[in-house]
């Protein structure tokens, strides 16, 4: 804590004179975390092969990255609060840096996972930093709205990460990734230090992370869009964490699954689009929600009977679809009676819903079945939205 607090001092000599996040910032930071991990995911199999280990075991670095990044999300969340947001951003964006350039040198696999483990701490700050910032600027419709439009910027970052992931990998496998990937951290951290704004409240209120803890911990709604959050990223990351080997599988050029990137952002930016459609349409966030779960199940269903040849894309793009359609609602929504504590009880759930994509991630790993993964997160979304939907009918 005292070295955290010794960088805010040094960070804190920079006087930013803005009030707000600046837009493309704001952008960059936000689809930091999907990119950095998009990017890696075409790398899957030339690490198996680098490494000598199984599809399986090379999985698993997806899933103990989540684990990591769980962790992470608390920690930086609870230092936005302490230290302010600004010091807390920048000091992840270093971490993820350093612990990139371990992966890129180690020769080996231990070392590899600790170092992905280090690389997901630090990304973690770029969600649950710039999230808080977004809250301390906007409120209800306005932050949904924001929200929104994040999401439409968000659906290019899975295109940008599988193509670039792609390329860099074709050039020099695994090695090129990391490299890409420390520069990348590099050149945003540097941005951060000349750009980023401090939003903290002047009159924060001292809250501790065990009583927060505990007023979540109490409250089922927030335990409801921790596992909604979960589940609609399980369907989107077990794409990225089993498509590489399905398409070894299949004998298809890895080259294509950095291409089918285009696609999947393509569904997201579809999702977004069609949020925004029906929000305008006096939509409610539930129903919203409701949609998006059952768009999921079905294309779940429909990449389960294709799995076996190259079309099980398709259906994927309703998967991405109802990911943009979900997410900025869920989110927007789900934080609104801890308007006092924004910082902390935003790290706790993203800690609840990292720490159950972890798990969704480490069993979709050891299945290597991702219609069977996607079937059983589409039929949890469906449940989980209709018992929200019957709690409104109930609620006074």
């Amino acid at each position: 804590m005292l070295i955290f607090r010794a960088i805010a001092h040094l960070l804190s000599k920079r006087k930013i004179m803005q009030t707000k996040l600046s837009l493309w910032l704001a952008i960059a930071l936000m689809m930091f975390p999907q990119i950095v991990e998009t990017l890696y995911s075409p790398a899957l199999t030339s690490i198996a092969d680098g490494f000598s280990v199984s599809p399986k075991q090379a999985a698993q670095t997806l899933s103990l990255y989540f684990f990591a990044f769980a962790l992470g999300v608390v920690v930086w969340g609870r230092l936005c609060d302490v230290i302010g947001r600004r010091p807390t951003i920048i000091a992840g964006l270093m971490l993820y840096a350093l612990a990139s350039l371990l992966a890129l040198l180690t020769q080996q696999f231990w070392l590899l996972l600790v170092a992905r483990m280090l690389s997901a701490f630090g990304a973690a700050v770029g969600s649950v930093g710039t999230q808080t910032i977004m809250r301390d600027t906007y409120r209800g419709e306005e932050l949904a709205h924001v929200f929104s439009i994040m999401g439409i910027a968000l659906a290019i970052s899975p295109a940008i990460g599988m193509l670039s992931g792609s390329i860099l990998n074709y050039l020099a496998g695994y090695r090129a990734v990391f490299a890409g990937l420390t520069t990348l951290a590099v050149i945003l951290t540097c941005w951060s230090i000349v750009r980023l704004p401090e939003t903290r409240p002047i009159n924060v209120t001292k809250v501790t992370v065990f009583s927060t803890a505990i007023m979540l911990f109490k409250d089922i709604s927030i335990w409801r869009n921790a596992f909604l959050i979960a589940f609609f990223n399980i369907c989107l990351f077990s794409y990225y964490q089993l498509a590489p080997f399905i398409f070894k599988q299949l004998g298809l050029p890895q080259e294509l699954f950095g291409y089918t990137g285009l696609l999947l952002a393509l569904g997201v930016g579809l999702g977004s689009r069609l949020n925004q459609y029906l929000l305008k349409q006096q939509w409610g966030s539930t129903q919203l929600v409701s949609l998006a779960a059952l768009i999921s199940l079905l294309s779940g269903v429909g990449v389960y009977l294709l799995e076996n040849n190259g079309f099980f894309i398709l259906p994927m793009l309703g998967i991405v679809i109802a990911y943009g359609l979900a997410i900025p609602n869920i989110l927007a929504s789900a934080l609104a009676n801890y308007s006092d504590r924004l910082g902390t009880a935003g790290a706790l759930l993203g800690m609840f819903y990292y720490l159950l994509l972890g798990l969704g991630l480490a069993l979709s790993g050891w299945s290597q079945a991702l219609g069977s993964v996607l079937i059983c997160c589409g039929i949890a979304t469906v449940v989980l939205s209709l018992l929200h939907t019957d709690q409104k009918k109930k609620s006074p």
